[in-house]
């Protein structure tokens, strides 16, 4: 069950290559930092904003799954799929070509919500953060 979505559009840029000439695989996990930092941005509660509250979200667990390289240039559509709140923020990515709509990369990310200041967890998801989701959901 999706609890909300976001797509962000991302160019391939030269630096993010490997010798081969295609996207070097950790650079996967860079599209989907910026596709998270966008879909927090929309809905208003970013992770300066978050900061704020005094908490934080790292990601504690990821899986990916590669499928298609992407190359330089390529214009890339992150969707980014809000899963789970509690107890922890599960998210999933499919990055497909934005032109054809072929998927090249999979992937799962799990976030726990921690207190900042003693570095331990919560397992409650703020109140920002919940009501950020549904306005987009509802959008």
């Amino acid at each position: 069950m999706s609890l909300a979505e976001f797509e962000t559009i991302i160019e391939v840029p030269f630096y993010d290559l490997d010798p081969m000439n295609v996207v070097w695989h950790g650079n996967y996990v860079k599209y989907t930092e910026i596709a998270r930092c966008a879909l927090l941005e929309k809905i208003g509660y970013s992770y300066d904003e978050m900061r704020v509250d005094g908490i934080m979200y790292p990601v504690a667990k990821m899986e990916m799954k590669f499928i298609k390289s992407a190359v330089f240039g390529q214009k890339l559509c992150v969707k980014t799929i809000v899963e789970e709140l509690e107890p922890g923020l599960n998210i999933k990515y499919i990055i497909k070509d934005a032109g054809t709509g072929e998927t090249l990369f999979k992937a799962k990310t799990m976030q726990i919500c921690v207190e900042f200041s003693t570095g331990k967890s919560i397992y409650e998801a703020p109140e920002k953060l919940k009501k950020g989701l549904e306005c987009l959901k509802n959008s």
